[in-house]
């Protein structure tokens, strides 16, 4: 969601600075071109009032000084003028020793500097005809005051742009977050769905989010939906067989099977086998229960729960206690945790003597489970022989050997590593070590 922010900061800034510089830029030029026109009327003026000042004398054209403006009288006043005839020049006496440059062609011209100080002219050439004559009158007036005025114009100008730029990304800033708001409250219901804190998103959202939504709830409600068939058509289908299976189980044990001995044991093992995957699925179902999609498993909300179910499978004569930090949780879907640690307490309670006790410990590198149990245990050099799908190292104890070899695939899935050893009891440890789910 920053990331968003970030980006949708940047490019406003981005926009919002090119198109200000180029708007800036554009208003300035015009502002210039606008107040040199302004100022070339006056230059042009004075022009005229140059021309009207020049009368016929004894020795031809001259200059009638009564109609002149005092400020061509006085040294670098900023107002000059120069009038050129087709072998001679006037010039005011404002210049003093300098020299006013005669423009090439008729026009304004604003680059042309004079005197010790430096004056930035605006000059205008404009040709007439005068009592017969060309003649070609330049008037020059001091532009520095009003360049030195623009420029602070400028500065006053790029702070105030640049003051209304922060302002503006200020309430951007502030328009941003409140229109990903419903983003944020969105991403946060979504990780509260992840730890099984609720199932649905709330559908009170703006306009452009509620198809999202919608469609976002639907799903949920969908997954949720067919969990619960397939568990209740799982809980249907167990019960439904229960019974056909006991009667055959009667019936093979039935003296009508005396003469086939062969057939009765065979018949005999294959039903039993049914029935313990039967009990098996359906003790899953009970320990399972109801789940929201994608719940976290909470070690304290669970495990007593877990452990009362087993003790009600197992009976009451077994000791079954578990060890967890208060507020623990393991951040895998409960389903596979349940899965898990069923199978490892499932298997533990049908070889322990009187005990079994889980360990859920949170370590630097990230999860370590154990289960310990004070039955016979399993001798090292045939540890390995456990996880191999339907091995059964003792056919009297009711199973079918996928237990362990589940608990592997599932420890592999996520990373980490199951060791078998001895429990403090004598009996067998399994010991389970997850790295931190990222």
């Amino acid at each position: 969601m920053r990331s968003i922010q970030r980006r949708l900061s940047l490019g406003l800034i981005s926009v919002m600075v090119v198109v200000g510089l180029v708007l800036a830029q554009t208003s300035l030029w015009l502002f210039e071109m606008g107040l040199q026109r302004y100022l070339e009327a006056g230059l042009r003026n004075d022009s005229e009032n140059l021309l009207v000042a020049l009368v016929r004398g004894p020795q031809g054209l001259q200059l009638d000084e009564r109609h002149l403006a005092p400020a061509y009288q006085r040294p670098f006043s900023g107002h000059y003028f120069r009038i050129d005839f087709a072998d001679s020049q006037w010039r005011s006496r404002s210049l003093w020793d300098q020299e006013l440059p005669r423009l090439e062609q008729p026009g304004l011209d604003s680059n042309l500097q004079l005197g010790p100080e430096g004056q930035q002219l605006l000059v205008l050439r404009s040709d007439y005809r005068r009592l017969g004559q060309s003649i070609s009158i330049s008037v020059a007036q001091d532009y520095t005051p009003v360049r030195e005025s623009f420029l602070r114009m400028q500065q006053v100008g790029l702070g105030l742009g640049l003051a209304g730029l922060l302002l503006i990304l200020l309430l951007q800033r502030i328009t941003v977050r409140r229109a990903l708001r419903p983003l944020e409250t969105a991403r946060e219901q979504i990780a509260q769905l992840q730890q099984g804190q609720r199932s649905q998103l709330d559908d009170q959202v703006p306009v452009e989010l509620e198809p999202l939504v919608a469609q976002i709830n639907h799903l949920l409600a969908h997954t949720e939906d067919s969990l619960k068939r397939s568990r209740n058509a799982l809980g249907n289908l167990g019960h439904a067989l229960k019974t056909p299976l006991a009667v055959l189980l009667s019936l093979a044990s039935s003296a009508q099977l005396d003469a086939h001995p062969a057939l009765r044991k065979t018949l005999k093992e294959q039903l039993e086998q049914v029935q313990q995957r039967l009990n098996r699925e359906l003790n899953r179902a009970r320990l399972a229960g109801d789940a929201l999609p994608g719940a976290l498993f909470d070690c304290a909300g669970e495990l007593p729960g877990l452990l009362a179910t087993l003790n009600m499978i197992h009976g009451d004569h077994l000791k079954l206690s578990y060890r967890a930090a208060a507020g623990l949780q393991l951040p895998w879907d409960r389903e596979d945790v349940l899965e898990l640690l069923g199978n490892l307490l499932d298997n533990a309670c049908k070889w322990a003597d009187a005990e079994v006790r889980l360990s859920v410990l949170k370590t630097v590198e990230g999860f370590e489970l154990s289960v310990e149990d004070d039955g016979p245990g399993i001798p090292e050099d045939r540890r390995e022989q456990v996880f191999s799908r339907g091995t059964r190292l003792d056919e009297q104890t009711d199973g079918h050997g996928l237990g362990l070899a589940i608990v592997r695939d599932i420890v592999e899935a996520w990373g980490g590593v199951l060791q078998l050893q001895e429990s403090e009891w004598g009996g067998l440890k399994v010991l389970i070590e997850l790295p931190e789910r990222v």
